[in-house]
């Protein structure tokens, strides 16, 4: 059945978010902050890593590394930086964030919940494996990818929710309507995302990933709109397309 991948995802991040929340009621403040600082390196490698491995190119010849597409992810950033800063993205997101706080009945201090919804919903959003899975998903190629995305993402929420509150669980919500959303506009499109376009999506999507990792280990009032960046990995896959 197409959505059944992302059905599975969404069900992940409930299970895991449930389960950070019974962890992270028997761990102190201290325990939980630097469980907190843990997890935001981790995202910071875990982006740097998956930017690197489409930067760096080894030349089978000489063993030489050179890099490619620094361009492109530098324009990528500046112009959706501008896009997104002009539609006020993450403003929106933060909104969203502060009604389901309020229909969830949470405490507006709890666990800094809008902060938790919107680190934890870029991060379980962005990435090659969002986009990729769901078409898989869409043209009967099955939802392997989004299942290994949903393990990823229930130990990710996991600790995440554990170390940030309840505010994580919600961003069932995005990956619901983000990876749905994409999962019908590919069954009435086809496959519409070659190779140059995904590459560029997921060198793209895993800067912004690591960029949400500086973001949860930074103080709250140095932190990065990185929902503003959002519209840079559409211009970083508009460029595979016509670049």
């Amino acid at each position: 059945m197409i959505g059944t991948g992302t059905i599975i995802n969404v069900a992940a991040i409930i299970i895991g978010g449930g389960a950070g929340l019974l962890f992270g009621r028997s761990i102190s403040g201290r325990f939980r902050e630097t469980l907190l600082m843990a997890t935001g390196v981790a995202v910071v490698i875990m982006g740097l890593g998956g930017a690197l491995a489409k930067m760096l190119v080894v030349n089978p010849a000489t063993g030489q590394v050179s890099t490619q597409g620094v361009m492109m992810m530098i324009i990528s950033l500046a112009a959706g930086a501008v896009i997104g800063e002009l539609l006020d993205i993450n403003g929106a997101i933060v909104r969203f964030g502060q009604w389901l706080r309020e229909k969830s009945g949470s405490n507006p201090g709890e666990g800094g919940f809008v902060a938790a919804f919107v680190n934890c919903s870029c991060t379980v959003c962005i990435g090659a494996m969002a986009i990729v899975g769901s078409i898989e998903d869409a043209i009967g190629a099955g939802y392997a990818t989004l299942a290994t995305k949903s393990l990823l993402d229930m130990i990710f929420v996991a600790i995440m929710t554990a170390s940030q509150g309840i505010g994580c669980v919600f961003s069932a919500v995005p990956v619901a309507l983000f990876q749905g959303g994409c999962t019908l506009a590919a069954a009435f499109a086809g496959s519409f995302m070659d190779e140059a376009m995904l590459s560029n999506l997921s060198y793209v999507g895993n800067v912004l990933i690591a960029i949400v990792g500086l973001n949860i280990i930074r103080p709250p009032q140095r932190s990065i709109r990185v929902a503003n960046l959002l519209p840079a990995i559409v211009v970083a896959v508009l460029w595979g397309k016509y670049w």
